[in-house]
């Protein structure tokens, strides 16, 4: 049974495979070949889906090894926690590849199309290897053909300059962070001395911890942790949005896998590892939520929220841990199954929200959200379904994302009240008190965003000529509404993935999880009675005016008498306040022209708020490397021998050291 699973496996591989390589052949055909490849990757997608869910129920463990070209080991193992992180990588990968199918139907691009649906399968693959990979050699091949595949896929629109530099600045901060991967696999090994995922018992504690904070820069620099988080609010609006759902849905979560792995390799001090991730989640998720606040563009602007989820995600890991440390189960539980269940939420919410912007970019043609406005008219089910996923984002119930924000909170909550030491007590404050923050902000924002975005009337005349999206752009969207919904409802059934995750990391005995499911009955008849109150309202109300008619009329225009669609508030004018509280945080920059004259020529208004972040990066760290590698430019002078003298050279340095070692 267990060989014919690993068959299975190969062949979900296998036809993700099929589903890139065979539209590569089928460009003379246009429809047929957009059709194989949606078709491809959709079936492999459903098949890993299924097999990867057996097995995290079923808490099945399967490994794989082999030497590659006779000596290279290559090894694959896939536990709870793998499969836990393959569930919503074939579950986005299926949705992405089915909303693919309309959203790039454009004959005029027949080979970028075919070249992107390669790519498309090599990222799903190379993330499933990824979460699935068992020694060092394993992992940074998968880790490096998922930079190389996510960075072309955000070059499909590569004729726009944009495009270009944000897949080079995204390319650039991959390499970063696998630089710093590389050196804590060389640390591990130079200490066990074998390319297994796995540290020796006599490794020292300050090894250990050397080890992991190299592997959290690495891994942190691709979840986009701040201040690692440059490249998302350029990558994301550049991609094409199924690419950006999968991308900020699944593929940032690929570093928390790291780094949780890398956590059960070398056990760290947790004393030291869980505040650090408490005040890195505390600080991402904050000022990600408000640099988010800010923007005009909703694909950025949703990049800035994937940066404050992670934020959510390391708060929950981090308490969790907390708890480890300081021997509440409790809290470690409660702590550890809101992290990673935030992780499948933030997978779904954020693919929802992504695709979400998608139909408005395909129905209107922009996404600056200064020129949109009442697009619930003409679009009504990508508003509801948008809505769906701004109320998930937020925390709200009866949707998922309060689920695991809850879980949070309980176990801050208890910590609060558990007679724990100093130091770890204001830490467990720090958690509580920057969720709550966040949360604040994260309804502040989205109400934002569906106001200015679907609300009221349209700013241009492309909104005001709108339209829905096709079938396949709409189908992947209600599917992933109704799982939000239904683990809002039924937390119980769906957390307990996450509970047996969680139970990976805690070790020892299986944790206790009565209350687990004691709250989530609890949450599940409160969500229950709330969606029945609700309907019966919306019967009360079509009962009461079903024998009245309803008059249309425009909305009071506040003493004018010619209201016009620039009287409204912009996303400027909504968020500024709330942006001018946060000022030590934020920046915003300003440009306008004044009234100085008498007849004054037409006057303009621009804001931007400056990401403080990037803008102290680039100032104090990217120009002196820019100045350091322009120094070393004569190395670089075309001649071949100095080349290969170069490493002829190189190689007799290495010989003498390992003569001398």
């Amino acid at each position: 049974m267990a060989c014919d699973r690993k068959m299975i496996y190969l062949s979900s591989f296998l036809l993700i495979g099929t589903g890139g390589i065979i539209p590569l052949f089928l460009m003379h055909r246009f429809s047929l070949m957009r059709l194989a490849g949606p078709a491809g990757i959709g079936s492999g997608c459903i098949v890993g889906f299924v097999c990867s869910l057996t097995d995290l129920l079923a808490a099945t463990t399967r490994t794989v090894s082999w030497a590659w070209l006779g000596w290279l080991p290559l090894s694959f193992r896939i536990d709870v926690l793998s499969s836990f992180f393959l569930v919503p990588i074939f579950l986005i990968g299926l949705a992405a590849a089915v909303y693919s199918y309309h959203y790039l139907d454009d004959r005029a691009r027949t080979l970028r199309t075919a070249v992107h649906s390669f790519f498309l399968s090599l990222l799903i693959l190379s993330m499933a290897l990824v979460v699935i990979a068992d020694s060092m050699i394993s992992f940074v091949l998968a880790w490096e053909v998922m930079s190389v595949a996510s960075a072309a896929l955000i070059l499909y629109n590569y004729g726009e300059k944009a495009n270009r530099r944000a897949a080079y600045r995204y390319f650039i901060f991959s390499q970063g962070g696998g630089l710093f991967v590389l050196a804590a696999f060389g640390l591990l090994f130079s200490a066990s001395g074998s390319f297994s995922l796995a540290a020796p018992a006599a490794l020292p504690q300050d090894a250990r911890l050397a080890i992991f904070l190299l592997g959290l820069i690495g891994f942190g620099s691709k979840a986009g942790i701040m201040p690692l988080h440059f490249w998302l609010p350029y990558a994301h609006p550049a991609a094409p949005s199924h690419v950006s759902a999968l991308m900020s849905g699944v593929m940032i979560k690929i570093g928390i896998y790291g780094i949780l792995r890398l956590y059960q390799c070398v056990a760290p001090d947790a004393h030291i590892v869980g505040p650090l991730l408490i005040i890195l989640g505390a600080f991402s998720g904050t000022v990600g939520v408000l640099y988010a606040l800010g923007q005009h563009d909703l694909k950025r602007l949703l990049a800035y929220h994937s940066v404050e989820n992670i934020g959510i995600i390391l708060v929950g890991i981090g308490v969790g841990i907390l708890g480890i440390s300081a021997q509440r189960p409790f809290i470690a539980l409660f702590g550890l199954t809101g992290g990673l269940l935030h992780v499948w939420n933030h997978a779904l919410f954020k693919s929802l929200l992504f695709m979400g912007a998608g139909n408005v970019l395909h129905g209107v043609g922009t996404v600056n959200m200064n020129r949109l406005g009442g697009l619930m008219k003409n679009m009504p089910k990508t508003g509801i379904l948008f809505l769906v996923g701004s109320l998930a984002i937020c925390g709200l119930p009866p949707l998922n994302g309060f689920i695991s924000e809850f879980f949070i909170f309980v176990a801050g909550l208890n910590g609060t009240g558990a007679g724990l030491e100093p130091m770890p007590f204001l830490f467990i404050v720090l958690a509580v008190l920057s969720l709550a923050v966040i949360g604040g902000l994260a309804v502040a924002c989205f109400t934002k965003v569906v106001g200015v975005v679907f609300l009221g009337a349209p700013r241009t005349e492309a909104a005001l000529h709108a339209h829905e999206c096709r079938w396949t752009m709409i189908v992947p969207m209600i599917c992933i509404g109704a799982v939000c919904l239904a683990i809002g409802l039924f937390p119980g059934i769906f957390s307990m993935p996450a509970v047996m995750a969680a139970g990976g990391i805690m070790g020892g005995d299986a944790p206790d999880i009565t209350a687990i499911l004691d709250l989530s009955r609890s949450i599940s008849l409160a969500g229950g009675g709330f969606l029945l109150f609700l309907g019966l309202l919306i019967y009360l109300r079509r009962l009461l005016y079903r024998s009245r008619q309803v008059a249309h009329a425009p909305t009071w225009g506040c003493g004018f008498t010619a209201p016009t669609a620039r009287m409204q508030y912009t996303s400027s004018s909504y968020a500024r306040s709330i942006l001018q509280f946060y000022r030590p945080f934020t920046r915003i920059r300003e440009e306008y022209r004044e009234i100085e004259s008498v007849l004054p020529p037409p006057a303009a208004y621009r804001s931007h708020l400056v990401d403080r972040m990037e803008d102290w990066g680039d100032r104090y760290i990217g120009r002196n490397i820019e100045r350091f590698c322009s120094r070393l430019r004569f190395i670089q002078h075309g001649f071949i021998q100095f080349y290969i003298a170069y490493i002829v050279v190189a190689l007799i340095v290495l010989l003498l050291y390992q003569l001398v070692r």
